[in-house]
């Protein structure tokens, strides 16, 4: 067994790279973390030999598979002690049961703990003992938004629980787009496509091995893997509406090239011209599923075409260590914006004095000094989920404090003119924040609407279904002009997966196609006692009713109610029977 192990060279630039992406900023922040000396952590991302141990605790820490990236030097690669069985967790399909079923008697004959999960459950604590999720995606599941939740949770877990559970991804006989949310989830995992022809016991065994491995992801190199991050591309250009637009899967993100994206003037023109403004800020607010990332994304493509360069950030996306403190948070920050722009092995030399004139300071005097010089173009960055601040109310204090005073300094100083920002998040600012320390009173405020009925009826004609007013009207009756409830509804109408009167008949049961929509309401509900208690309360009232403000924001929030000055009523009769069947009052 060789006492130390590095970096093949090739695989140094994309190693690097995953520090950020992994939660660590710095290599400072990786090598206190694994409780590693600097200087070891420096020697490994920088191609030198370091204790075998090591090495393998490194690639942990980076979610890297250790075998893929070592230079064994000719030397065998060294053999790994590993359990003698594992907890394994299978998403259940419907479709594809059999392969399920084979996968469990596979582990369970291998002697494993295999755990079947339905994709409906609400009960996730399996997955904090786990050390593998092996997930089927197929053409029902890569639009759930169940699975969704399922894989962030398992995402969260797999980043402070010693990298478990492993996420082992499986497209199966997929012939449909996988939603935008998902897509991002899975980003940087290894996937496998599975088409359905043949046996699939070679399927079964090329998995087996790489549990029994020990591998924390499926092999990138197997003849199965395949290469999906081409489905979404945000840097597309935007291209005229066609008369009859291809179904897209609905959820998140609408595609910059789709023609199913509704512009809901003027709020689109608005924010073009603002945006080009010296020191620009605008503040998109919007419940849950309403567009805000379609527009900021559209926004910063038009920002783009103006000459400015553009990053945009979702705080929802970020690793759950990056807020574990003020300091730690703007360097994933910075660091981020760095990273897009090709500009992040500048960002160290600021962050040196970080002990003594604080983090705002550097992240100021990096933005500053370096992505704003006096020849470089303007910057625009897009912050997206905001809300997720929020819960760390320090960290906001001090992180929405720097954004205030950045957009400020445009207004004496030149240089800070080429600096525009978006901020995006979803509901009321509830936590106290300095009235004049604060973005969310100045700059361009816009608040989403629902779609109108002129909106409704030109998105119908443009999945091709030729809807009289009747038709129309009796969609919105059921879900209002939710953008994601109305592309939902329409999307499978297209498709023929059923007609619109089935779909109003069979919206608020489990049969509907709203049904995981709302189960994944249902399930974040049910994670807090009082949220949950005061949604039934307004599903179960004829009149609109008066909730604590910070409920009745969080609901909004996520779209939910609507706000009618302080009292709150259900935002769609979909929601209204849903929500009063299922939380019934005694």
């Amino acid at each position: 067994m060789p006492r130390s192990l590095r970096l093949r060279l090739q695989y140094i630039p994309a190693v690097k790279s995953s520090l950020l992406r992994n939660g660590f900023p710095s290599q400072k922040i990786l090598a206190e973390d694994l409780g590693i000396a600097q200087s070891t952590v420096s020697h490994f991302l920088n191609g030198k030999p370091v204790d075998y141990a090591n090495f393998i605790e490194i690639c942990r820490g980076l979610n890297q598979e250790w075998r893929d990236i070592a230079d064994f030097e000719s030397q065998s690669p060294p053999d790994e002690v590993l359990p003698k069985s594992v907890k394994i967790a299978i998403a259940q399909s419907t479709q594809h049961n059999t392969l399920v079923q084979q996968f469990h008697q596979a582990f369970t004959a291998a002697s494993h703990e295999v755990f079947l999960v339905n994709k409906n459950s609400k009960d996730y604590s399996y997955l904090k003992n786990c050390d593998y999720l092996l997930l089927p995606i197929d053409s029902e599941s890569a639009a759930s938004e169940m699975i969704v939740e399922q894989v962030q949770l398992a995402k969260e877990l797999h980043s402070l629980n010693y990298h478990k559970p492993a996420i082992l991804p499986i497209c199966i006989e997929l012939n449909t787009p996988i939603s935008f949310d998902l897509l991002h989830y899975l980003a940087e995992i290894p996937i496998w496509h599975w088409r359905g022809t043949g046996d699939p016991s070679n399927l079964i065994s090329e998995v087996f091995t790489v549990i029994q491995e020990g591998r924390t992801s499926l092999n990138p190199d197997c003849e199965l893997a395949v290469n999906l991050t081409n489905i979404t591309n945000t840097k597309q250009s935007i291209i005229q509406p066609l008369p009859a637009a291809a179904p897209e899967v609905p959820g998140g993100q609408v595609d910059l090239a789709s023609a199913l994206y509704i512009d809901r003037p003027p709020i689109e023109s608005r924010c073009y011209e603002t945006i080009g403004q010296p020191g620009a800020l605008i503040r998109i607010k919007a419940p849950r599923q309403m567009g805000k990332t379609s527009l900021m994304a559209r926004i910063l493509h038009h920002a783009e075409q103006q000459g400015s360069r553009t990053v945009a950030l979702s705080f929802q996306l970020a690793n759950k260590r990056v807020f574990a403190n003020s300091d730690t948070f703007l360097q994933w920050f910075c660091a981020s914006i760095g990273q897009e722009l090709g500009m992040l092995e500048q960002l160290p030399k600021c962050w040196e004095l970080a002990d003594l004139i604080g983090s705002n300071q550097c992240c100021k005097a990096y933005i500053e000094q370096y992505l704003l010089s006096e020849s470089s173009p303007p910057l625009t960055l897009g912050l997206d989920e905001c809300d997720r601040l929020f819960e760390s109310p320090e960290i906001a204090d001090d992180f929405f404090g720097l954004l205030r005073a950045l957009h400020e300094e445009a207004k004496r100083r030149d240089i800070w003119k080429k600096f525009r920002l978006i901020v995006v998040h979803s509901t009321e600012v509830y936590i106290p924040l300095d009235v004049n320390k604060s973005p969310f009173n100045v700059g361009l405020p816009i608040e989403l609407p629902e779609f109108n009925l002129q909106q409704v009826q030109d998105l119908a004609k443009r999945y091709g279904l030729n809807w009289s007013a009747r038709e129309v009207a009796e969609l919105m009756g059921l879900v209002g002009g939710n953008p994601y409830l109305v592309r939902l509804g329409m999307y499978h109408i297209c498709r023929q997966d059923l007609t619109l009167d089935r779909l109003v008949q069979e919206s608020a049961t489990e049969a509907g196609i709203y049904s995981d929509h709302l189960r994944r309401h249902l399930w974040n509900l049910e994670k807090y006692a009082e949220l949950m208690e005061a949604m039934g309360e307004v599903a179960n009232a004829s009149q609109p009713v008066r909730l604590k403000s910070e409920l009745g924001f969080k609901l909004n929030s996520m779209g939910l109610v609507k706000l009618q000055g302080n009292s709150c009523s259900p935002r769609c009769k979909l929601y209204a029977e849903y929500f009063r069947d299922r939380l019934s009052q005694p």
